[in-house]
């Protein structure tokens, strides 16, 4: 039984990576476009792209590592399986929703409702800087490029405010979660996986944050080098504000991760079309970067799927 579910797993996704990338048009418009550039240029350019990419994930293994070493003692090795195989599953389910479930499988199995607790608050300190960046350039796009009056873009920039500050108050505060899970009564069985928010000191939450804003530099330049390389008559702020924004509405969008490549590409091609007319360079630069950060990690993920039991996890 193990056999055959780590065998479907690593089938489901397989079939969605090969079948997608087989009619992904951008991609192919994407190779198109490197005819354009220096040979040299072009793979100096994808390879550090790529290292970004591990480099990405080498501290998204280490933020795992720092989040559930209260609920278990992990080794690296582990840590590295776990946010693997968590990219595998997440591959094929609504919202990345399949992370939590590979990720948290490489736990006892005692502490997997607890794991996926902590894990939660790492994709939150995600979130808080996806909303706090995502929601001040929106207001500046919304100042800059619409006609606006006065009144509307300081109420705009207002709201911008509220709301970043809004993310950043609930997470430096997010044992709040956990009294409000014991005040529903139809929540109070799973109360105690939740008791770990407690946990959290604001120095921790502070150090996951710095994490994840790692992260969020990390990917953020990947989208600025090959833009630079392939786009270089773009203006550098806006740019770089479009990206923040290009990555608030991928979040409030729910979508696979399999299909976000579509999802990307329209919200690019519409936001770039502001500051550029190359919206087929955008739109393979976005495919590009979807492929390196999401699928080749869920290929590379495939592999750990079959160091999980998901029958009779003694092992685990």
């Amino acid at each position: 039984m193990n056999l055959l579910i780590k065998l479907a797993i690593v089938a489901m996704a397989c079939w969605f990576i090969v079948t997608k990338v087989n009619n992904q048009k951008n991609l192919r418009e994407f190779n198109a476009l490197l005819d354009g550039v220096g040979d040299l240029a072009v793979r100096t350019t994808l390879s550090l792209v790529v290292i970004m990419m591990f480099m990405n994930w080498a501290i998204e293994v280490v933020k795992w590592k720092y989040l559930s070493r209260r609920i278990e003692q992990i080794s690296w090795w582990k840590s590295i399986q776990s946010v693997f195989c968590g990219l595998t599953w997440a591959i094929f389910t609504p919202n990345r929703i399949g992370e939590y479930g590979g990720r948290i499988m490489l736990l006892k199995a005692q502490n997997r409702a607890t794991g996926a607790v902590a894990m939660g608050v790492g994709l939150f300190a995600q979130l808080v800087l996806t909303s706090v960046f995502g929601a001040l350039s929106i207001a500046w796009f919304v100042c800059t490029y619409l006609p606006t009056p006065d009144a509307v873009q300081f109420a705009v920039w207002l709201l911008g405010i509220i709301y970043a500050l809004a993310f950043l108050v609930l997470y430096f505060n997010v044992h709040w979660v956990d009294k409000l899970v014991g005040r529903l009564r139809f929540l109070r069985k799973i109360k105690p996986f939740f008791a770990v928010l407690e946990d959290f000191s604001t120095r921790e939450l502070t150090n996951v944050l710095l994490l994840s804003l790692a992260r969020f530099v990390i990917f953020t330049s990947q989208y600025i080098v090959l833009m630079l390389v392939f786009l270089p008559s773009m203006p550098f702020a806006a740019m770089v504000l479009m990206i923040f924004i290009l990555f608030f509405i991928q979040s409030a969008v729910p979508s696979l991760d399999i299909f976000d490549f579509s999802v990307r590409s329209f919200v690019a091609s519409n936001l770039y079309s502001y500051i550029t007319t190359q919206e087929i360079a955008v739109m393979a630069i976005v495919s590009c970067i979807w492929f390196v950060n999401l699928i080749l990690p869920a290929i590379l993920g495939s592999v750990f799927v079959f160091n999980v039991n998901y029958v009779n996890n003694n092992k685990s």
